[in-house]
């Protein structure tokens, strides 16, 4: 299987039609065709289902984009380091962030780096932890800033001096908005917006002391930005830290601290002994001398 027939496909998934991605491509028609059945003959498996409106994905064609989309990038970002090698600091940095505290201090950063070498670009995904760790994983994610817990056996990393506090976000009109912080025994008999990622989340029932069948929870998010919407629409309140930027939002929204006070801090993490590219290198360079300023 080559390269070359992973963006053939991924051209033919992204257009739905063989027609217009041969035109996009370059190739003919009948070209793309042939090698589209090459591909499933040799996969021994049906990945487009061809009708008259067009072609729509299986579900080994749904997995399989997937995973071509994660080796086509992975094969762009190898060739652009290569090319990184023998030119002026430039290139693409690929981060990924969680919303907290320290992303105010990762944008110092990498604002200071992009200053020092304007031609290099980051790219940003805003994603829960786990989302973060498994594209770190595969070599899609050059660097990751991340809430505790983490299991950090596996990356190099610096802990940031900023707490990150637990609290619940609720609606101004809410019976509990106007005390100075909440015990989270006091929100059982409210519905309650929980965060996704398990870890997290088990601890928070811990607090509540309560499973979860025992509890109203009409909504699950990653990131809170979305769930904020629906906190001001009524659909319940959320437990999250007080360093995401969306709590500040609305005006119709208040954030209380939980009681007693539960506390995290970020981390930024990257892979142990992997070889990144010259400019990812330096940016972990500028990391390190963050750890060594705060130590």
């Amino acid at each position: 299987m080559e390269l070359r027939t992973l963006r053939y496909f991924l051209a033919a998934a992204q257009e739905g039609n063989i027609t217009k991605a041969a035109e996009i491509l370059h190739i003919t028609q009948p070209t793309l065709s042939r090698q589209m059945m090459d591909l499933e003959k040799e996969l021994g498996t049906t990945l487009m289902l061809r009708g008259k409106t067009g072609l729509s994905l299986t579900d080994d064609g749904i997995f399989f984009r997937q995973r071509a989309e994660e080796i086509v990038e992975l094969a762009d970002r190898l060739e652009q380091a290569f090319v990184e090698k023998n030119t002026e600091i430039s290139g693409v940095i690929s981060i990924g962030a969680t919303e907290a505290v320290g992303s105010r201090l990762f944008a110092r950063l990498i604002k200071q780096f992009s200053d020092k070498y304007p031609k290099v670009v980051f790219d940003l995904y805003n994603e829960m932890a786990d989302y973060i760790k498994d594209r770190m994983d595969k070599g899609l994610i050059d660097v990751g800033l991340l809430l505790e817990p983490v299991d950090t056996s596996k990356y190099d990393f610096i802990r940031l001096s900023q707490k990150e506090t637990w609290g619940v976000l609720m609606r101004n009109d809410h019976p509990l908005a106007g005390k100075e912080t909440v015990a989270p025994e006091e929100m059982r008999e409210y519905p309650l917006i929980l965060p996704l990622r398990e870890r997290v989340r088990s601890e928070i029932l811990h607090w509540l002391n309560r499973e979860e069948k025992d509890l109203c929870i009409p909504l699950n998010y990653t990131l809170l930005s979305n769930a904020v919407l629906l906190v001001e629409a009524g659909l319940g309140s959320a437990f999250c830290l007080d360093g995401a930027l969306a709590i500040h939002s609305s005006p119709n929204l208040r954030f209380v601290p939980i009681h007693p006070e539960h506390t995290t801090r970020s981390v930024l993490v990257w892979k142990k002994n992997h070889l990144f590219s010259p400019a990812t290198s330096l940016f972990i360079q500028e990391i390190n001398m963050l750890r060594a300023r705060m130590e």
